[in-house]
């Protein structure tokens, strides 16, 4: 062999010159998690991203604290997209999986109740006086203050369970649909969903700080909120979690009614042919109770159905876009669909007589079993 011939293959198995091995795999990481990223991701990442330009150019007190909070939200989610984007934790995994779920919907949970030090930090003012005129200017009215006569402790203790009921609404919703949904592209449209309504939600209640009307038309109310059971767990609930300056939009009444919406565009699949209808109706009873209780004025409530029903009906043209894009491109979907160990073996089964009977399958029924697996299928035609 000639020395230029040697040299040639010794160059074809080291690293070129200038590149070192982690370097390479550095490289191939990065490419990986670029090509595999989804939208939601980089929709999550910019929500945190805008929160820490929030408090930069924000004027009230702790932002350095704030900052730090935020900074290992983002860190959390860039982790996350990191080990299951770029395949450190192999794709259809449980671990991957998992991983990718906590590392979005944690962060994002747990903003609302940092929301409680981050909103006086960006903006330590209110605009009450503001939404309570623009409710008289548009709507003639300001609810709270119209309903005050038909304070009870029976009415309050009525509105007081539905808006208690919010909170087993939201949980009846995404723990169900992010531990055992059995259909990605519902699972990808609930979940974009869901995070458009709360991140905007969270930075919009930075740029319309306001307490609501039990305080600034504290004094305006004749007759004082009394109830049981519900009403009192309600105050406990608002007094130890809330953020105090949410209400624009109202997110009480943005969710139960993207809850609602999405239903009804998935009412073909069940549960949702039946859980729609009475959902709908205590979505109605949460939106007044909003307002019964003096918590948000009107205005409120129409951004929050905006936010809504923008986000319902975006998410799931964003999702439908993305899924066949991914499709096209051979990417790994959105969501993997969880599978637990204890139905790991029966899966294995079913996944190897799948696949050995596949090429004495007729191609109607072929087309058929692709039907079924369609990940639009469910969605509204």
């Amino acid at each position: 062999m000639h020395a230029e011939d040697a040299e040639d293959a010794i160059s074809g198995i080291l690293a070129r010159p200038g590149v070192s091995g982690i370097a390479a795999l550095r490289a191939g990481l990065f490419s990986r998690v670029i090509e595999n990223v989804a939208f939601q991701d980089l929709f999550v990442a910019g929500y945190f991203v805008a929160m820490l330009c929030a408090l930069a150019l924000g004027t009230g007190p702790n932002r350095e604290a704030c900052a730090r909070t935020v900074l290992i939200d983002l860190a959390i989610v860039i982790a996350g997209v990191t080990l299951t984007r770029g395949s450190i934790l192999r794709q259809g995994t449980l671990a991957n999986a998992l991983t990718y779920r906590l590392s979005l919907f944690f962060p994002v949970f747990l903003s609302y109740f940092q929301l409680r030090h981050i909103l006086p930090a960006v903006a330590p003012g209110s605009v009450d006086g503001k939404l309570v005129e623009l409710d008289l200017r548009i709507f003639g009215v300001e609810p709270a203050l119209a309903w005050d006569r038909y304070v009870t402790p029976h009415t309050t203790e009525w509105f007081a369970f539905f808006y208690f009921g919010y909170f087993f609404l939201l949980t009846a919703h995404v723990l169900p649909m992010m531990l055992n949904a059995s259909n990605r592209f519902r699972l990808a449209h609930f979940s974009l969903g869901i995070f458009m309504v709360v991140c905007i939600g969270h930075f919009t209640y930075m740029l319309v700080p306001g307490w609501g009307p039990y305080h600034y038309l504290e004094g305006h109310f004749q007759h004082p909120l009394t109830g049981g059971l519900f009403w009192h767990l309600v105050k406990a609930t608002v007094d130890a979690g809330g953020s105090q300056k949410d209400i624009f939009p109202s997110l009480h009444t943005a969710l139960p009614t993207y809850f609602a919406l999405f239903s009804f565009m998935h009412r073909k699949a069940f549960p949702f042919r039946y859980t729609w209808p009475p959902l709908a109706f205590a979505v109605t009873q949460i939106i007044g109770a909003t307002m019964f209780l003096r918590w948000h004025y009107l205005i409120d409530i129409c951004a929050g159905l905006t936010l809504a029903t923008t986000a319902a009906l975006v998410s799931h043209r964003i999702v439908t876009w993305e899924t066949a894009r991914r499709e096209k491109r051979g990417l790994p979907p959105i969501f993997t669909l969880l599978v637990w160990p204890r139905s790991h073996a029966s899966h294995d089964a079913i996944g190897d007589s799948v696949n050995e009977s596949a090429d004495s399958t007729p191609s109607s029924a072929k087309r058929n079993l692709r039907d079924a697996e369609d990940p639009r299928e469910g969605a509204a035609q």
